[in-house]
């Protein structure tokens, strides 16, 4: 799972918790359900934002149903986000279309496995499979991917090329995502909130290019690979002003936005992308702690539903303890304080 987008346990309220886990549980099992096991690999953490959307201005809540146990939430069953709701169909379109691009970058840049020769050829298959199945569910709900790859395509000249501004960089992703994101006015029957989730989309795909970059920008240096920050010689400084300037911009489209319930939608995309830009821009300290990706992410392609292993250490951990499974979001004090909450649960924050 990839994403700027990580809420924690240690500054989110228990309904966001429950309601973000059901996109996200909700968006892994459609992958599942309409692509194959595979598939779930693509599970993005941005990309749950549309089925949130959609969900959030539709004039009725979406179909769920109940999750078999799982090992990223402590092999317990839980309420999701069903795989016929359109919302989630777009978030899975997208972040399948998102992965393949990111494998098909790799390759072409010669790096990772993806790059390699002969062992990286049946990730470049599943890349070409993945494009295709996005291709095929997006026509379903009327979403044209090729947008998503158009955007990926002019990212490759537009780094190809030099000499450009940073601006000039982000703007394939920002489109991407201003796209997907109108997209669910449409799914929603809301075409009114269109314009302002265009602007809300092309500001996070911003956010999510800058950040990335930020994050990438010592190892692409320690690798000689491309870095759009090195590139234009811009200095986190100015990186930091423009991350701020496109979260105060986000934070204005979102409050302009027709919301049947607008809570989630805030609390990601005002109070949770503040937070990942924060993080991204702070010194971070590594702790030790357990291997998410060979452990859990091994249980949670075996598990979902086929059984609970009595051998776990995490068979009656909540699911929210994400910090003990090997999460990275309590790395840095911006993340631990406590959300802003007017909700009517049952937690300690206060607004």
């Amino acid at each position: 799972m990839f994403g700027i987008l990580r809420p924690c346990a240690d500054h989110s309220c228990a309904a966001v918790l429950s309601a973000w886990r059901a996109h996200l549980c909700g968006l892994c099992l459609t992958l599942r359900d309409r692509h194959g096991q595979v598939a779930r690999a693509a599970t993005n953490y941005d990309g749950l934002v549309l089925s949130v959307l959609t969900e959030a201005q539709a004039d009725r809540p979406p179909a769920h149903r109940t999750a078999g146990p799982c090992a990223l939430r402590g092999f317990r069953s839980a309420d999701v986000i069903a795989s016929r709701d359109q919302g989630s169909r777009l978030a899975a379109v997208a972040s399948l279309a998102l992965a393949a691009g990111k494998i098909r970058d790799h390759a072409v840049d010669g790096d990772g496995p993806a790059g390699r020769r002969f062992a990286g050829a049946p990730l470049r298959r599943v890349a070409t499979s993945w494009t295709a199945a996005a291709e095929r569910d997006a026509a379903s709900i009327g979403f044209d991917t090729r947008v998503l790859t158009a955007a990926a395509e002019r990212q490759a000249v537009l780094e190809a090329t030099g000499g450009l501004p940073l601006p000039r960089l982000t703007e394939p992703t920002e489109e991407a995502a201003a796209a997907a994101f109108a997209h669910t006015a449409i799914l929603a029957s809301t075409p009114h909130n269109a314009e302002n989730l265009r602007e809300a989309g092309r500001l996070f795909g911003r956010i999510a290019h800058l950040l990335d970059a930020v994050e990438d920008l010592e190892d692409d240096r320690a690798r000689g690979r491309y870095n759009p920050l090195t590139a234009t010689g811009t200095s986190l400084a100015e990186t930091r002003r423009l991350c701020d300037d496109a979260v105060h911009g986000l934070g204005l489209a979102v409050r302009g936005l027709d919301l049947r319930e607008r809570h989630l939608v805030e609390a990601l995309l005002a109070g949770e992308t503040r937070r990942a830009v924060d993080r991204a821009f702070a010194v971070r300290h590594t702790r030790p702690g357990p291997v998410r990706s060979a452990g859990a992410g091994l249980l949670t392609f075996v598990t979902c539903g086929l059984y609970r292993p009595p051998w776990s250490s995490h068979r009656d951990e909540p699911w929210t303890d994400r910090c003990r499974l090997g999460g990275d979001c309590c790395d840095c004090s911006a993340c631990c304080d406590c959300c802003p909450c007017d909700c009517d649960c049952d937690c300690d924050c206060s607004p």
